[in-house]
């Protein structure tokens, strides 16, 4: 309470006020402009630091990283939101080239070349047979999906394990042509 009395008439140390140059005695007062033009604004700059940058160039980089791999799964995602709602949307629209059905997920075809596969935390396919169940025996990279110049559609085997075609085998580095409703 005895501070803030003192306080209140000016009584603390800190509180005292410089009285005002005289005009007479040729000081000049300072005003905000004045000394604003005394700051040297190269002095205001902070070195840069080299390491605040490298790791700033670092998270970019990352970010940048995680951007093109979630957009590299918003197809994925969007297959299973249309699984969880139940409402398919239609099967083509002006980028759609073909749709491929599995039990439980519907692959659209928008590129003219695809990968087969089961997906890993290294490699990344096209058509993720793992989201059809359990995929132990399909390879990481089983098949290639291509749309020929001439508007036919034909399936490389990549895989180790062969890839049934209507119900024949296409084996290792073997190629078929899939026609509509054809079973893979």
């Amino acid at each position: 309470v005895h501070w803030q009395y003192m306080k209140q008439y000016s009584l603390l140390p800190d509180q005292t006020v410089q009285p005002l140059p005289r005009p007479e005695t040729a000081q000049h007062i300072l005003n905000f402009h004045d000394g604003e033009d005394q700051v040297i604004d190269s002095d205001l700059m902070d070195p840069p630091d080299l390491r605040l940058n490298h790791e700033m160039m670092i998270v970019d980089r990352m970010a940048k990283r995680e951007i093109r791999r979630l957009e590299a799964e918003v197809s994925k995602w969007q297959i299973v939101v249309e699984q969880v709602t139940g409402q398919p949307t239609a099967d083509f629209d002006n980028q759609t080239l073909a749709v491929m059905r599995g039990r439980l997920v519907r692959y659209l075809m928008r590129s003219r070349e695809i990968s087969v596969g089961r997906t890993t935390a290294d490699i990344t396919v096209d058509v993720d047979l793992s989201l059809e169940g359990p995929a132990t025996k399909v390879s990481r990279k089983q098949a290639i999906i291509k749309l020929t110049n001439s508007g036919e559609f034909h399936i490389a085997n990549e895989g180790k394990r062969p890839v049934m075609v209507n119900g024949a085998a296409v084996v290792m580095g073997e190629v078929a042509k899939l026609a509509n409703n054809t079973v893979v």
